[in-house]
């Protein structure tokens, strides 16, 4: 989207768990209208991009674009839980793929086929020993790199979820491990132009599922928010926030803002019962009282998505009350791209929702 472009409308990429049949795959709901409330399955809820590499199922999907070639991204975490391996859990936190899958577009309508991005291959080609590759999101950063840098400054900051082991343990075998949430950059997320950047999150137990936004202060700071799962120490979901201008660096320092974000979800409260949170901005908002934000959280095992809402994210979220709201059974875990008139309005059409 330019800066002349008038924004209009949301598109919501996702899975669907369902543990009787083949459902890990890329589905795509279309905002009814301008109303981040209410979605409309596209393809008569049936999946628009489906993996035939790696392990053929994919979760946990994200889209983003970037600004400077208009090429949107759809990126999702190569694992096939239902029909594949079936490892468990356990096994699928040390021996599963460390492969994203990647679809690229420029009018959100044709996509590419999809291709791998290793995220933990080194420059030199060697490996580091992760267990696997989980959830990657990632925010754009217009100065990433320094001035005089071939092919521009910007990049795609990544974050996702991995256990480390030890260069010395290629089998893997260290029960002390636990997830991290690690960190890397790209320009167009192939393995060309992919770097590895260290460790992001570290609690000392598992964090999952961080998503990400941002929100510019009246005095030119922009501040990051970032909201995790933590399955160890009973936070649930929880928010921190930073007003470092590089976030992702270790000398970053963030404030904790709310926990046990959506666990009136759950029916006992319990606040591990929440996952996969999808943050995204109501794109019409202008720095006044009025701007909102929106969180779904996936209601494990298998109810999807819920709403929660925020007027001010420094004070965290709260669930969403509006009769207005619809999104499809079994949404899972996955992320929203505000679009222009023109992209909403190409979408809807190849849909046949206009």
């Amino acid at each position: 989207m330019t800066a002349t472009d008038s924004p209009f409308g949301y598109l919501l990429v996702h899975f669907i768990e369902d543990p009787d049949g083949y459902a890990e795959k890329i589905y795509m709901d279309l905002s009814d209208g301008d109303n981040p409330r209410r979605w409309i399955p596209l393809n008569d809820g049936k999946p628009i991009l489906t993996s035939t590499i790696g392990t053929t199922g994919v979760r946990d999907p994200h889209i983003i674009r970037n600004p400077q070639t208009g090429t949107w991204y759809v990126i999702a975490t190569d694992l096939r839980v239902f029909g594949g391996d079936n490892a468990g859990w356990f096994e699928w936190t040390r021996h599963a793929s460390t492969n994203l899958i990647i679809w690229e577009s420029d009018d959100l309508v044709h996509w590419s086929e999809p291709r791998m991005l290793d995220v933990s291959r080194k420059p030199d080609d060697t490996h580091l020993e992760l267990g696997m590759a989980w959830a990657c999101e990632c925010l754009w950063v217009p100065d990433y790199y320094p001035e005089g840098h071939e092919g521009g400054r910007g990049a795609f900051v990544m974050y996702w979820s991995s256990t480390i082991f030890n260069d010395d343990d290629p089998d893997h075998t260290d029960d002390g491990v636990y997830c991290t949430v690690l960190w890397g950059a790209t320009t167009d997320f192939t393995q060309q132009t992919y770097e590895y950047g260290g460790v992001f999150i570290d609690t000392g137990g598992d964090s999952i599922d961080t998503t990400m936004v941002q929100r510019p202060l009246p005095d030119g700071v922009v501040r990051t928010y970032r909201i995790t799962k933590d399955n160890s120490f009973g936070n649930g979901i929880w928010m921190d926030s930073t007003d470092a201008r590089r976030w992702w660096e270790p000398d970053a320092q963030w404030t904790c803002v709310q926990k046990h974000t959506g666990a009136g979800y759950v029916p006992d409260g319990n606040p591990e019962g929440v996952e996969g949170p999808a943050v995204f901005a109501n794109h019409h908002n202008d720095g006044s009282d009025a701007d909102e934000w929106y969180l779904f959280v996936d209601v494990i095992p298998s109810i999807g998505y819920q709403p929660m809402r925020s007027n001010n994210l420094d004070s965290g979220f709260v669930p969403l009350d509006s009769p207005d709201y619809y999104l499809s059974e079994h949404t899972k875990h996955g992320g929203v791209a505000s679009l222009a008139k023109e992209e909403y309005d190409r979408i809807a059409s190849e849909y046949g929702l206009q």
